[in-house]
């Protein structure tokens, strides 16, 4: 016989839906209006010039190629440092450290994702930007490399946390069998506490990749904001345009329903698309490994 619930029990089990429903209401509410400022652009300006190589709405030029491959070059550059950084520190923390070193390295992480990405940013124009434009000998320290570099600093503390988080909720018993067969601490950790957490690892990755791509003022003030394609390998090394860049420096200076307007909320719907798709692979992708691993252990 079912227990009734008191009327406590009622309220909290009504907040606690309103409070997860309306997270999907807020990300509709969001997409209607971005669907709502951003899709007049297509009536002004053809597909054919949105999607050209040249930006400079000055003269009606409205080409967003450049902004789109300067995030997508910033982006995986930032996931090619922090990736690798990320998951090694998690590894470390979680498997390797003795607890008193963990227990000091774990605060100093998080606070370092807690910091203003505006404090990073003049870290990166007064260190880092001198620093490679010696080093490398260019022209300018203000590149796409320096955006990277940053944002994969930034997105580190993200993936160790989460990462961390998931090779904790590995059972101990899944080590102690493979010590127990014979393998060594290197051969546990790497094929079999990192496999089993596999799920949240891919999570971390998608949510630091999500980090770097929604990052605004930290890569607007040290890749140089220039609109160009940056298609090739040497692009890395030249300043960049970013999308959120963009709309965050230009949208103030833009009349309210202009075609610029229209345009800027159009980079933002592309944006959103964007997450959007790396959201919906990452949660494809994890659900995919949790069927699997459910399929194996049946």
């Amino acid at each position: 016989m079912k227990r009734s619930l008191s009327w406590s029990e009622t309220l909290i089990t009504a907040v606690v839906k309103t409070c997860g429903y309306s997270a999907v209401v807020f990300v509709l509410l969001i997409f209607f209006f971005l669907l709502r400022e951003g899709v007049p652009a297509l009536g002004e300006v053809k597909l054919s010039e949105l999607l050209s190589t040249r930006w400079y709405p000055i003269e009606n030029h409205f080409g967003i190629l450049p902004l789109i491959t300067g995030s997508i070059i910033v982006t995986l550059g930032a996931m090619l440092i922090a990736a690798p950084f990320g998951i090694g520190t998690a590894v470390f923390l979680s498997e390797i450290s003795p607890r008193w070193l963990r227990e000091i390295l774990k605060p100093l992480v998080e606070l370092l994702g807690g910091l203003p990405s505006v404090v990073l940013g003049f870290l990166g124009i007064l260190i880092l930007a001198p620093f490679l434009r010696t080093f490398l000998n260019l022209p300018t320290g203000l590149t796409a490399l320096a955006g990277a570099l940053l944002l994969g600093g930034i997105a580190v503390p993200t993936i160790v946390s989460i990462a961390e988080d998931a090779l904790d909720a590995v059972p101990q018993s899944y080590r102690e069998g493979a010590l127990a067969l014979g393998a060594t601490k290197w051969q546990t950790i790497w094929r079999v506490t990192l496999p089993a957490a596999r799920s949240g690892v891919l999570t971390a990755l998608m949510l630091g990749i999500g980090r770097t791509i929604g990052e605004t003022m930290a890569v607007m003030m040290v890749t140089g904001n220039a609109p160009v394609m940056a298609i090739k390998l040497s692009s890395i090394l030249a300043p960049v345009r970013t999308m959120t860049a963009t709309i965050a420096a230009e949208m103030g200076e833009v009349a309210n329903g202009s075609t610029y307007y229209h345009v800027l909320f159009f980079i933002g719907l592309v944006l959103f698309v964007i997450s959007l798709a790396v959201n919906i692979i990452a949660s494809s992708v994890v659900f995919r490994s949790k069927t699997r691993a459910e399929r194996v252990l049946s």
